[in-house]
């Protein structure tokens, strides 16, 4: 088999959501964000680490939100995580 793993996943997110993303992915999920590679800094978004992979968010004009596609976490304590979400209420 060629595959080693996944390496990243990118989702889109709307025009000038990065602060929000940051507050999100790196506040609450408290995952690393990493430095987007120059060439690709000027298309905003934002990229993230978990572990081994990445999750990388764009920038998208017109953004409409994916139905079902999703990126999947898995967690090692999901009750604090709830907690912390439900304070966001």
């Amino acid at each position: 088999m060629f595959l080693k793993g996944i390496d990243h996943v990118q989702i889109a997110a709307p025009q000038n959501s990065e602060n929000l993303c940051r507050e999100f992915f790196s506040g609450i999920f408290e995952m690393k964000e990493i430095p987007k590679p120059e060439n690709l800094r000027k298309r905003g978004g934002g990229w993230f680490q978990c572990g081994e992979q990445e999750l990388h968010v764009g920038i998208q004009e017109n953004f409409t939100p994916a139905v079902k596609a999703h990126p999947a976490f898995s967690v090692a304590d999901l009750k604090k995580l709830k907690e912390r979400l439900m304070e966001l209420k």
